[in-house]
């Protein structure tokens, strides 16, 4: 699941807090979505992408941010539309991925904590992130995106 809506400043706030102020974002189309390129003058810091997962009921909407050498930077969660389970969104939880690869295995109760009273959220939000890296990752190394 890939271009459920989030709100412009939401992104751009978790741009300017993952990689800092006057971090410059550009929009590159890859495969139906779009990538964003994050640099500062002349030095690439990163990419990201804003995707989405089903929790139990509702789009969870998230941004997930490598370095130029496809480790994980960071984890935003930008819309929590369900009840129950939002603390995925809490910072305890997000930066376990923090600098994982796709050589890593982000499997929930093994390398991933679940969170009590979390659990869909915890899995939709960890296929994801995994999805997302693993993609994020393919196309870098494959020259989609530079």
């Amino acid at each position: 699941m890939r271009a459920q809506q989030a709100p412009p400043g939401k992104v751009a706030g978790s741009i300017r807090r993952l990689f800092g102020v006057g971090a410059r974002m550009d929009s590159i189309p890859v495969e139906g979505g779009v990538v964003l390129r994050i640099s500062r003058a002349d030095s690439l810091l990163g990419f990201a992408q804003v995707r989405n997962v089903i929790g139990k009921d509702q789009p969870i909407t998230f941004l997930v941010a490598i370095d130029p050498s496809d480790r994980l930077k960071d984890v935003d969660v930008l819309v929590y539309r369900e009840p129950y389970g939002g603390e995925v969104a809490y910072e305890s939880w997000r930066k376990q991925f923090r600098d994982k690869s796709v050589s890593d295995s982000l499997i929930v109760d093994r390398t991933i904590r679940s969170i009590s009273g979390a659990t869909i959220s915890v899995n939709s939000v960890t296929a994801g992130i995994r999805l997302a890296l693993q993609e994020l990752t393919e196309w870098h190394q494959s020259g989609r995106f530079q």
